[in-house]
């Protein structure tokens, strides 16, 4: 079975035993879900009670799709907590761990803005560093360019509501919100993009 059919069957297996998570700050994070493809970025989430949870970041058309979020009424790709595609939720004191498989592809984290609620407005050409900056979740933080084998902490210290991208693969739609609200949880999540 080739690569790419067998991406797609875990991933038509995986979407039939995930649940679809829709709210945005209740409920907990504490579970590990399988991931689509072969991702370029693991995030492992250190939660302030001691639980992980591993996410995964890749181009939306490589495995993780993209989603039209009614409650955020913006399209988000390329970051997710459990299967496809999702808005990310932590709660404060949430520490990441942003590792890269990759071979082939560098990725960033970068904070664009910092919004009240929805919409999710993304800036058509914001400017994206690809030198680190910070390590706190806030308007301005980089990850910098992370590198094959390399890895970025990163701290969600303070409730608030984030718009983050890639700088790399920001018009590629890499593009999504971050929430850091007590109790919060992930959005719901994309399809599988068509193959």
């Amino acid at each position: 079975m080739s690569r790419k059919l067998m991406a797609i069957a875990v991933a038509v297996a995986a979407t039939a035993l995930a649940a679809c998570g829709a709210r945005y700050g209740s409920g907990t994070n504490s579970a590990t879900y399988t991931l689509p493809g072969m991702p370029d970025l693991t995030m492992t989430a250190k939660f302030p009670n001691g639980t992980t949870n591993t996410i995964s970041e890749e181009l939306p058309g490589e495995g993780l799709g993209s989603i039209a979020d009614p409650h955020w009424k913006a399209t988000l790709g390329g970051f997710t907590q459990q299967q496809f595609s999702q808005a990310l939720g932590f709660p404060p004191g949430t520490e990441l761990t942003i590792q890269n498989i990759s071979k082939v592809n560098e990725h960033t984290l970068n904070v664009i803005a910092k919004i009240s609620g929805p919409p999710a407005k993304f800036p058509s050409n914001p400017t994206l560093k690809t030198s680190p900056n910070g390590t706190t979740i806030k308007v301005g933080f980089a990850s910098g360019a992370i590198a094959h084998g390399s890895s970025v902490k990163v701290l969600a210290k303070k409730a608030g509501i984030y718009l983050i991208g890639c700088a790399f693969h920001y018009h590629e739609g890499m593009q999504d919100v971050l929430v850091i609200a007590k109790g919060a949880t992930p959005g719901p999540q994309a399809t599988a993009p068509a193959q």
